[in-house]
């Protein structure tokens, strides 16, 4: 099995949730459940946030004029339906079924082209950044996949490759991540060399943004995404010590 891990970053006003996510810069949305068929697809969203950015959240996925996975740029058609299954002050879970047309496009269907059935999917949403992790049969035909997502994507989004590995290797003896990806390990660099991290900072994510030379909402992504990575090593690798002093 193969581990998949790439990036959409949208353009303002190509995706609904994108442009409430981006005006709510606290928000996120990650799939519970995800699946496809070459007709449809099904998926259950956690999505977090202040009342007033669940209330966009919700706007988004229930008034837009296409469906949020859809990839085209205009209404293409297609059936779909959205209920909120629960809600809270803070909490938002929303389930979403949508019925493609010939013209519509999205990431699962294009992966279930190229990449063969039985594709798991899970993605989480901040800002404008889309991730999602893949985990495929490797069978399939990895290039022709990213040239059709490209296609479809068109101006709307920027695509980043984050990681791809053998979902064996790609974890460490305890179950962790055994690396950041290129990105996040260049961004976390920077921050440390340029004093982010220090106290108090001596550089700011705006400017750290400007000397990389990317988007102010991508470098704050990949510091999030790396910090995160690397607190769930350290809590995990502490747990795998205790437990290896209290077997003695």
């Amino acid at each position: 099995m193969r581990e998949l891990v790439f990036a959409l970053e949208y353009e303002p006003g190509c995706n609904r949730v994108a442009d409430a996510l981006a005006d709510h810069s606290d928000a996120r949305v990650r799939s519970l459940s995800l699946h496809a068929t070459a007709e449809r697809l099904w998926r259950v969203d956690h999505a977090t946030g202040t009342p007033e950015a669940l209330d966009a959240i919700e706007d988004a996925f229930l008034t837009g004029d296409y469906y949020a996975d859809c990839l085209a740029t205009e209404d293409c058609g297609a059936t779909q339906t959205t209920r909120v299954l629960d809600r809270t002050d803070d909490a938002l879970i929303l389930y979403s079924d949508w019925e493609r047309t010939p013209t519509c496009a999205s990431v699962p269907h294009i992966a279930r082209d190229h990449l063969g059935d039985g594709v798991l999917f899970e993605t989480r949403h901040e800002g404008r950044h889309y991730t999602w992790r893949l985990i495929h049969s490797g069978e399939g035909d990895m290039a022709a996949f990213f040239d059709a997502l490209k296609v479809a994507v068109g101006e709307c989004a920027q695509m980043e490759m984050l990681r791809t590995a053998d979902t064996t290797s790609a974890r460490g003896r305890d179950g962790t991540p055994s690396g950041l990806p290129p990105a996040q390990e260049a961004a976390l660099q920077a921050a440390v060399e340029h004093g982010y991290y220090e106290s108090p900072r001596e550089v700011d994510v705006g400017e750290l943004a400007e000397h990389l030379d990317v988007p102010r909402s991508t470098l704050t992504y990949r510091l999030r995404r790396a910090e995160e990575q690397l607190a769930k090593q350290h809590v995990a690798g502490e747990r795998v010590a205790e437990e290896r002093l209290a077997s003695h």
